[in-house]
């Protein structure tokens, strides 16, 4: 019996500690890891919403953003980072749907390494050319590439570039080189400077350049046009039928984070993209923002999984 009373003790006393510790949290700076670089759309998303993460915890919140390897960098990190509610991971399909069947190895799971919060949204992406290239609509870029085999070069710096790209060269046999960034913001550059031709890029990223008129937009990769940019044809109107390539948003933190600590993390993030004046921020960008619990986002996860893995494959891309 003294055996025994000791055992619920400790127990009780861990759980209490355990309780104690979540409903101190935060009690020191929160990191939201970001697998882009500074500048990338999802950059830009997170910052939205670290900024208003902090004050609704009463704490702070950075952000840092750890690029390279189509995000397998940052998420390898965040899988092997203490569960314990200070390293959060702001991603997106790449890492979490693409990169098991964009790469030949990655040193993370998708499922089991991260404890999912909320999804953030969806970040539409847009077909953009040099605008000195002589092409106005998808079907002059069609035609142009086929007059110039081999001619004409494509960047991206995520899986949604790279799948984008091959889906749309084998939709309609255009022969087009593809050139590999690191992120997309380098890749933005050399586009606009003309020494690649074309890209595939989702819309916060691309809207200031859009708008300039540094880059002209094509197409939108969704089934339908944006309300962001009315005027632009989707790529199955545009002439690519049933191209409909979107890249979404959700913020994961290490595998095995308390479940109060969870619940606290989904109903804040919630309340913040709920926001009108957050949603208005956020829309302007081009990101369609919306949230979900974190049983929703795990089963969207492992949908999403399958998904990409279907369309790497019928894109014919070969893991690296």
């Amino acid at each position: 019996m003294r055996v025994l009373g000791v055992l619920l003790a400790g127990g009780l006393a861990a759980i209490q500690s355990f309780a104690a510790q979540a409903d101190a949290y935060p009690s020191r700076t929160i990191t939201m890891i970001v697998p882009f670089a500074a500048g990338s759309g999802t950059d830009a998303v997170a910052r939205v919403i670290a900024q208003e993460l902090g004050p609704a915890l009463k704490g702070n919140v950075v952000v840092e953003n750890k690029a390279g390897a189509s995000g397998a960098i940052a998420a390898t990190f965040v899988a092997r980072a203490q569960p314990d509610g200070y390293t959060l991971f702001m991603t997106t399909n790449t890492s979490h749907s693409a990169n098991p069947s964009l790469l030949k190895s990655i040193n993370y799971d998708p499922v089991k390494d991260f404890t999912p919060i909320v999804r953030g949204g969806n970040l539409p992406f847009m077909l953009v050319v040099d605008p000195k290239l002589p092409v106005k609509s998808v079907q002059e870029l069609v035609a142009y590439a086929k007059a110039n085999p081999g001619k004409l070069t494509y960047a991206y710096g995520n899986s949604t570039g790279i799948v984008a790209g091959e889906t749309f060269k084998r939709a309609t046999g255009i022969d087009v080189l593809k050139v590999p960034y690191k992120s997309t913001p380098p890749a933005i550059t050399d586009v606009v400077g003309g020494r690649v031709s074309f890209m595939f890029i989702d819309l916060t990223s691309g809207m200031a350049m859009v708008k300039s008129g540094g880059l002209r937009p094509l197409a939108v990769t969704t089934a339908e046009r944006s309300a962001i940019l009315p005027d632009i044809p989707a790529m199955t109107e545009a002439g690519v039928p049933g191209f409909d390539i979107t890249s979404w948003n959700g913020i994961f933190a290490p595998a095995n984070l308390p479940k109060d600590i969870t619940a606290r993390l989904n109903e804040a993030l919630k309340a913040i993209i709920a926001k009108p004046e957050v949603k208005a921020r956020l829309a302007e960008m081009g990101f369609d923002a919306f949230s979900s619990t974190p049983e929703e986002l795990d089963a969207f996860v492992k949908s999403e999984l399958v998904k990409w893995t279907k369309l790497i494959k019928e894109a014919g891309i070969e893991p690296e």
